[in-house]
Parts: C-alpha cells; structure tokens; sequence
C-alpha cells in the first residue's frame, strides 16, 4: 500500500476531512431541528432519525474491511462524499416541493450511514499510508483537534443558520461540504492494490479480521470500552436536541451553542492526549479518561433553567475531553499494531461492533424517552456508560502502563495474528 507523496497528500487529505466536518456539524443541528421544528417529530422518530444514522455498520460494517481492500482507497472515499452530496440535498428539493416527510429524512439518514462506513474504513486505512508511522499518534492528535474545532464551530454556525436561513436550507451547507471534499480527495495519489490472483473468500476473510480483534489482549477489551461509550453517544444524538427543545425550552441559536460546547472538550482532550500518554502511559490513560467520561456523562442532566443550560455544557465537555483521549489512543495503537494486510479488516471490525451500538442506544433511548423523559433516560445512559471503564478493568490493560508493553499475560499480539489465519 505504498502512496507516502510528501507532506502535501497529508494536508489535502486533512482539508478534505476538516471541510467536511465543518459542514457535518452544522448539519448535525440542522437535521434534528428540521425533524423537531418542521414535522413535529415524536421522541421515537427521533430516535430513528438517530439510528438511521448509523444502522450501516450493524449492515455492512464487517464486510466492508474486505470491500476496502479490494477498492482503490481513493476512488472510495469520493465516491461515498458524492453519494452523501445527493442524499443530503434531496431533503431540501422535497421541503421545496411540499414531499418532506419524516420517513425522507430516514431513508437519507440511511443512505448517508452506507455511505459513511466504505469512506470512514477507507479514510483510516488511507492515513498510515501518507503518514510514516513515528508521525501517526501527533496526525491522529492533529485530526481530532480539528474535528474538535469543527464540532466547536459548526453546531454554533448551524443554529444561527436555521435562525436566519430556516433549518431546511441550512442542509445544502452539509451537502457542498461533500463536494469539496471530493475535489480535494480526487487530487490524491491513488493508492497501488497488490491483488493476488484470486481473492480468498469474504466470509474467510471477515473471519481472519475478527479473530484477530476478539483474541488480541489489547484490542478485544479496547473494543468493548469503545462500544460502551458509542452506546451512550447514540442515545446522546437521539435525546439532546429533545432535551434542549422540550425539556429546557432553549431557543434554537442556544440549541447550537451548547452541543457546539462539546467541542470544547474534544479540543482539549486530542490537544493533550500526546502530553498525557506521554507522562501516563497509554494504557492508564485510557482508564483515566473513561472514567472522567462517566463523570461528565452524569453531569449532563442536572438542574433545571439557567443551572441547567450551564450543566448540560460543562457535563458534554468532560464527557467529550474523555472520549476523545480514548478514540486517539485507541486508533493510533490500532494503526501501529495491526500488520497492514489486516488493518482495513482490523479497523472495520472495531467499528462494526462499537460504532453499531449508537443505533441500539438511539433506538433504546427513544424508546426509553416515550416511556419516561429525556432527563430519566439521560441518567439512564449515564449509568450504562460505567461499562466503558469496567471492560478494562477487568482485562491484562488494567495492569499496563503502556499498551503496547510486552508484560501481557495471555495471548501475544502475535500469537493473535496466528489464530486469525
């Protein structure tokens, strides 16, 4: 997988992301408010708005490490920015057309879902092939300070945008985002795929990447940590616009304002991660971080009025800064330790699994808003998110200073790669 051209592939590659995550935030405020402000959504539909949004990695997520492989990682990545581009800016053509209707927004949500899962595996898989691997952890840091950025500015820029323009039109901002994301990842070099003369089988093939996961001693419990707080996230999306809009009566500039404070934390938690691991330790780190995670989880619900709106910002903040220390830490370790035959295969399985759990938890949560409220099922999820740090407490990571120490009890890394063939 050789396509390493210099720093240049790197910051055309970066541009892409960042341009699009700016016009995702902004779309992360648009859409719910267009489902709560437009079509008078229930907290269930909600919800499956929510789900929607991620139900492709339950669908296609194990396959789609194979798919990757197979595919010009390039042509991969463009090709999924065109087909978000259209999904998105349908909703705005059957709002003008008097045909919007909730299901619309679902089957979008979807196709922007099959979409985001061929173009995120293959963006991961992409980054060590521009990067060498002493510069990984500092780009991986880099990469989610500015998502962090992004998420900081856009959900502000959204909710002005649908005060000024309506939630509808504030749409096509997500929708060009993806098109100058495809220009860009258009301009990079495409990367030389060593076929062999005949594939293996998918199903053989799915099944080397898990076992090599599932058996691994750092990255099995690593991805039960990250499935445990992508549960809680997803019950997140589907219950904070409902909570800000029903529960706390906040305007929708505000709305904006605070899911944008999340940032804060993101930002803070990628620019430190390389200061933390460096003075703790990677893998003390990581339980360091998932418990403050459970912490800002709790946070988020307290109080009611003015105390609430300044709850509900710092708890996102916390929770936010410990995620993304995980997130970094994790990925960088996955990039580093999987041998570069498994790695699209080793990052669709992680995925698969953890990223499949915000759908459940937006479905649940939904579900869960009908029966009791938003705040209830908030302190719900707050408890759930206690899994995060006890799936590594109860794993050889708990006895680590680093995660990639040699110290492991159990099996080896590279016993892992022998059990995956």
């Amino acid at each position: 997988m050789t396509v390493r051209q210099g720093a240049g592939a790197f910051w055309r590659w970066w541009t892409a992301g960042t341009t699009s995550s700016v016009g995702s935030a902004v779309g992360a405020v648009a859409l719910p408010l267009t489902a709560l402000t437009v079509l008078d959504a229930s907290a269930f539909e909600m919800g499956l708005i929510a789900a929607a949004s991620y139900v492709a990695w339950l669908v296609v997520g194990l396959p789609a490490g194979v798919i990757v492989q197979r595919l010009p990682l390039r042509g991969a990545q463009v090709g999924a920015d065109l087909a978000r581009a259209v999904a998105v800016s349908s909703i705005p053509v059957a709002w003008w057309w008097g045909w919007l209707t909730v299901a619309h927004l679902v089957v979008a949500a979807l196709v922007v879902s099959f979409a985001n899962v061929l173009f995120d595996v293959a963006n991961a898989t992409f980054l060590p092939a521009i990067v060498g691997r002493e510069q990984l952890h500092a780009r991986n840091s880099l990469t989610s300070a500015t998502h962090a950025a992004t998420q900081l500015s856009g959900p502000s820029l959204g909710g002005l945008a649908v005060q000024a323009l309506g939630a509808v039109p504030t749409v096509l901002v997500d929708a060009a985002s993806y098109l100058v994301s495809a220009a860009l990842l258009r301009s990079l070099p495409a990367r030389r795929v060593d076929a062999p003369d005949r594939w293996p089988p998918v199903r053989e093939m799915i099944g080397e990447g898990w076992r090599y996961v599932t058996r691994h001693p750092v990255m099995g419990p690593t991805m039960w940590t990250a499935t445990a707080v992508n549960f809680v996230c997803g019950a997140q999306l589907a219950v904070y616009p409902l909570y800000l809009v029903r529960e706390l009566h906040a305007p929708a500039a505000l709305v904006g304002v605070l899911l944008a404070v999340e940032g804060v934390g993101s930002l803070v938690g990628a620019t430190l991660t390389p200061w933390i691991t460096g003075r703790w330790g990677t893998a003390r780190s990581l339980l360091v971080a998932s418990l403050i995670a459970v912490g800002g989880a709790f946070l988020v619900p307290v109080g009611v009025g003015w105390p609430a709106y300044l709850a509900f910002a710092a708890g996102n903040v916390v929770f936010a800064g410990g995620v993304v220390v995980l997130s970094v830490t994790t990925r960088t370790y996955r990039q580093t330790a999987s041998p570069a035959d498994l790695l699209s295969r080793v990052m669709a399985t992680v995925r698969f699994v953890s990223w499949g759990a915000i759908p459940v938890g937006g479905l649940v949560a939904g579900a869960l808003a009908e029966l009791v409220d938003a705040r209830g099922t908030l302190f719900a999820f707050a408890g759930a998110a206690v899994l995060a740090p006890l799936a590594l407490l109860f794993s050889p990571v708990r006895r680590l200073r680093d995660l990639d120490d040699p110290d492991l009890d159990g099996p080896t890394a590279r016993e892992s790669v022998t059990a995956a063939r």
